[in-house]
């Protein structure tokens, strides 16, 4: 694969520094050593990230002539362990840029006990080590971003755990200059201007693909085995309109702050095997470089890998259950090989087959898990 021409990274600790950004197709690149498939989800991001810090350096190239860039976070759709957390997170490490993850479960309202809206900001500073200017150009991820959808919409009784959020985030979404609590001595607070900082919303969105199926008229009716599994393989999700996302329970504010929506899609059994094996950091060549390191030669058959794989695949876990697999399958040999290799005195092979993987993984999750679903 090409290597990335260099890169000056941005560390944003200098306001009046301009740094060069990867092109959009770069970017994606780089994503693609990383992350299977996504190729849409990929070629969004690309383009908007790239023009959200580009517009960073507008500001002081004077090239605009009096044009003002507005800023355009993101709604990533998709969902659990389908990459999206991944594919925000590789961006930022490739530009070095702090990037920090809101759990969107635990806010509430200002004024109700609980986290409120500034707490992502307070999580961004941590990372950069309290450097307010390399903050101020970071990406910040509200997922479980659903959760904060109003329940029981056109109830004339306002549900504060929803909209209350929502509304809470707009001046931070817009940009606006925020006083931020840091825990420090005699109740110290950091001013954080979040005109720069790229906000990505996230989440599985569970029931908006039935809102979008009803307005496009495809509704499915009867739950016989085709319907579902058609269901689940067409990308619905792509159709996404600020209308679906009202329907859902996000008020036009919060939406109209989110100009770009894009999706991941599910993976399919095939993916998961090649999210074993082809990324520079699969979790196959990890597990096979850290049994090097006790002298083993580890090495999974085909047949084992797609066991794996397709275990996964009906667990409803997608690419973040393949680790707790994994895990599941090695304990024993990672228990055992180190004496192995201490007793015979010279390196080791270990090789997983499939009736290993059956064996292993039987214990934890039953025999039903294997069943298509």
């Amino acid at each position: 694969m090409p290597i990335l021409r260099d890169v000056v990274k941005f560390t944003g600790k200098n306001k009046d520094e301009l740094f060069t950004l990867p092109r959009p197709d770069e970017i994606k690149e780089y994503l693609d050593r990383y992350i299977i498939g996504q190729d849409e989800a990929k070629k969004t991001l690309s383009v908007a990230v790239y023009n959200h810090y580009k517009r960073i350096n507008s500001k002081e190239s004077k090239l605009l002539n009096g044009v003002k860039l507005e800023k355009s976070n993101i709604i990533l759709l998709g969902e659990t362990g389908c990459g999206k957390t991944l594919l925000v997170k590789t961006i930022a490490d490739l530009l070095n840029v702090p990037f920090y993850i809101q759990d969107c479960t635990k806010l509430t309202s200002t004024g109700y006990v609980g986290g409120h809206a500034e707490d992502c900001l307070a999580g961004l500073l941590s990372n950069c080590d309290d450097y307010v200017a390399e903050a101020e150009t970071g990406i910040v991820m509200l997922d479980e971003g659903d959760k904060i959808a109003k329940k029981n919409v056109g109830s004339s009784k306002k549900d504060q755990s929803g909209e209350g959020v929502q509304q809470s985030f707009l001046k931070l979404l817009e940009g606006a200059v925020v006083d931020v609590n840091v825990n420090k001595p005699f109740g110290d607070s950091i001013q954080v201007d979040t005109s720069n900082i790229l906000f990505i919303l996230s989440g599985a969105f569970v029931g908006l693909k039935d809102i979008i199926r009803k307005r496009r008229g495809k509704a499915k009716i009867g739950f016989n085995s085709a319907n579902k599994q058609e269901n689940k393989a067409e990308n619905v999700e792509q159709y996404t309109t600020p209308q679906d996302l009202k329907s859902f329970g996000l008020i036009p504010e919060f939406i109209g702050r989110f100009p770009i929506i894009t999706n991941v899609e599910s993976l399919t059994k095939d993916d998961l095997v090649r999210i074993l094996v082809e990324p520079e950091n699969s979790i196959i060549k990890q597990y096979t470089s850290l049994m090097k390191l006790d002298n083993v030669n580890l090495t999974f058959t085909i047949d084992a890998l797609d066991y794996i794989a397709t275990l996964s695949s009906n667990l409803g876990t997608g690419a973040r259950g393949l680790r707790g697999i994994i895990e599941c399958v090695m304990r024993d040999v990672m228990f055992e090989a180190p004496k192995k290799v201490a007793e015979s005195k010279n390196p080791v092979t270990i090789t997983i087959d499939k009736d290993y993987v059956m064996e292993m993984t039987a214990k934890k999750f039953g025999v039903d898990c294997y069943q298509a679903v």
